[in-house]
C-alpha cells in the first residue's frame, strides 16, 4: 500500500500536518527538455514535497505526477506561487488548500497502477469526472482473510459483525472498545456509546479524558447508538445543555469526530466500515492492501515509470 510518506520517507502513521513555514504552493515549468512531464510542482509539506506533472493545474482532468528524484533545478522559471490555507495529509491523500478565489481546492492521491506506484492531482470536478472506484469494503480490501478487530475486555454486549468477515479477538485496549492494528497501539479506535452512557459520560466529565486518549491514535471516532436530536429530550437536565458540551468536545479534540448513527445496528455497521477503511487506508504496506482506483486505472500513464 501507498500510504502517507511513501516518496518521502515520512512515518506510515502521519495523519494530518499543517504547513507552518515554506507556506506557498509552486508551480515551475520542467527545464528538462527531454520529460515528458513539462512542469514541477512543490507542496510545502514534510520539508517539501516535490513532483513533476503533465499540467499547471487539474482542470478538466485528473493530472498525472511523479516524484521529483533530483534537487530542485536552480533558475526554474516559476509559473506562479500561490500562499497555502491548508496542506495536510490525510491517509493516502495529501489536501490543499490555495489562498485565493479560484483553483484554490486539490488533492493529491497517492496510489498503485498496475503494480507501480502512481500519483494523481485532481479536484472535486476531475475526481467526479474520472468516476473514481471508491468504495468500503464488505471484508478487508485486497487481503485474503477477515478484518481481525480487537474487543475491549471491559465491552460489555459488544457488536458481533454479524455477516461480515471479522475475526474478533479480546484485549485490554489503550483507548476505544474497538480496534485495528496492534491492541497496544491501535491503528484505530471507536469508542461505543449508548444514548446513556453518553449523557453520564458527558455530564461527569469522563468522555473529555477518553477522547483525550483516543487523539492519541492515528485515527479514532465516538459512535452514539441514537440521534442527535435525543440529546435535546434528555430528562433532568437543562435544554441544550448537553449539546453545548459535545459542541465543547468536539471543538478541543477535532480529529476525533461524535457519530450519532441512530440506532444500535447503524452503529454497528458505521464501527465496521469506518474500522474497514482505517486499516485499508492505514496499515503497513506489507499487512495492507495495495490500493487501486477504477478510474486510476483508466488515467494511467503510459509514461508511469519515468525518473
Amino acid at each position: 500500500m501507498l500510504g502517507p510518506g511513501s516518496f518521502t520517507g515520512a512515518p506510515p502513521w502521519t495523519i494530518m500536518l499543517t504547513v507552518r513555514e515554506r507556506s506557498t504552493f509552486v508551480v515551475a515549468r520542467n527545464p528538462d527538455p527531454h520529460s515528458t512531464l513539462p512542469y514541477l510542482l512543490r507542496i510545502p509539506l514534510e520539508g517539501g514535497i516535490a513532483l513533476k506533472a503533465r499540467e499547471p493545474w487539474p482542470r478538466s482532468a485528473r493530472v498525472y505526477c511523479h516524484p521529483l528524484e533530483e534537487p530542485w533545478p536552480e533558475g526554474a522559471e516559476v509559473v506562479e506561487e500561490v500562499p497555502v490555507r491548508v496542506c495536510r495529509r490525510q491517509g493516502p491523500a495529501v489536501d490543499l488548500v490555495l489562498d485565493r478565489a479560484r483553483n484554490n481546492r486539490a488533492q493529491f492521491v497517492f496510489t498503485r497502477v498496475r503494480e507501480r506506484p502512481a500519483i494523481f492531482w485532481q479536484t472535486q470536478k476531475t475526481a467526479r469526472a474520472a468516476r473514481p472506484g471508491v468504495r468500503v469494503p464488505s471484508r478487508r480490501s485486497g487481503t485474503p482473510g477477515p478484518l481481525v478487530v480487537t474487543v475491549d475486555t471491559r465491552e460489555r454486549y459488544g457488536y458481533r459483525f454479524r455477516g461480515r468477515e471479522v475475526e474478533r479477538i479480546r484485549a485490554a485496549l489503550p483507548a476505544g472498545d474497538y480496534a485495528v492494528g496492534d491492541a497496544a497501539w491501535p491503528l484505530a479506535a471507536v469508542e461505543r456509546k449508548t444514548l446513556e452512557n453518553l449523557i453520564a459520560s458527558l455530564v461527569n466529565g469522563s468522555l473529555g479524558f477518553v477522547m483525550g486518549e483516543l487523539a492519541a491514535l492515528p485515527a479514532s471516532a465516538v459512535v452514539v447508538e441514537a440521534p442527535y436530536s435525543a440529546l435535546f429530550k434528555a430528562p433532568r437536565v437543562s435544554e441544550g445543555w448537553l449539546p453545548e458540551l459535545v459542541a465543547r468536545l468536539r471543538v478541543r479534540y477535532p480529529n476525533v469526530p461524535i457519530v450519532f448513527a441512530e440506532n444500535r445496528k447503524l452503529a454497528e455497521e458505521w464501527t465496521y466500515r469506518f474500522l474497514a477503511a482505517a486499516w485499508r487506508d492505514l496499515a503497513p504496506a506489507e499487512e495492507g492492501e495495495a490500493q487501486t482506483t477504477e478510474g486510476a486505472r483508466g488515467d494511467a500513464d503510459p509514461h508511469a515509470g519515468e525518473g
